[in-house]
């Protein structure tokens, strides 16, 4: 997907959250705020967007979202349960109405036979208690696997949070 078709993306996940008068944020650890960045570059986006966290390490993750050491230490950085508890930790320190969270491997160094260079998991949450949390794996050098992963999460928060 083209940066023109990610700013549309991106415009219509805000069009929605202002519909609603709801506010996003994001948890990111292997895209580095690309998520948060593709939200802001929408005009106007300060009306559902007000703070994000990029958690690169896992200090961050503990300190900023509140994952819990023992999660961390037993599933790793890039897992489901981690994921889950950097969108809950994020939905409530920015108190937002949906939050994104991912976490993940863009390479090229990095994977294992397990959790291979492109595995990158995502965590969703809202204020309805909703948690969910998926994985893909995704190929290409290190800036494709980030921005296919921003584009996932953009495109998961429009159509399984905001549309139905």
């Amino acid at each position: 997907m083209d940066e023109k078709a990610i700013f549309e993306l991106s415009t219509q996940l805000g069009e929605k959250l202002k519909a609603r008068s709801a506010w996003i944020t994001s948890a990111e650890s292997c895209t580095g705020g690309m998520v948060a960045q593709m939200i802001t570059s929408v005009p106007g986006s300060s009306a559902w967007f007000d703070r994000s966290f990029v958690t690169y390490s896992n200090s961050a993750k503990h300190d900023l979202l509140g994952v819990a050491e023992a999660t961390l230490n037993a599933y790793g950085a890039v897992s489901e349960e981690t994921v889950r508890e950097m969108a809950t930790g994020a939905l409530h320190a920015a108190h937002a109405d949906l939050a994104i969270a991912i976490s993940g491997i863009a390479g090229p160094d990095g994977g294992s036979e397990e959790k291979p260079v492109g595995t990158v998991w995502f965590g969703f949450a809202d204020n309805n208690g909703r948690v969910t949390a998926v994985k893909r794996i995704f190929s290409g050098d290190r800036q494709a696997v980030r921005s296919q992963a921003t584009v996932f999460a953009l495109q998961t928060a429009l159509t399984e949070f905001l549309e139905k």
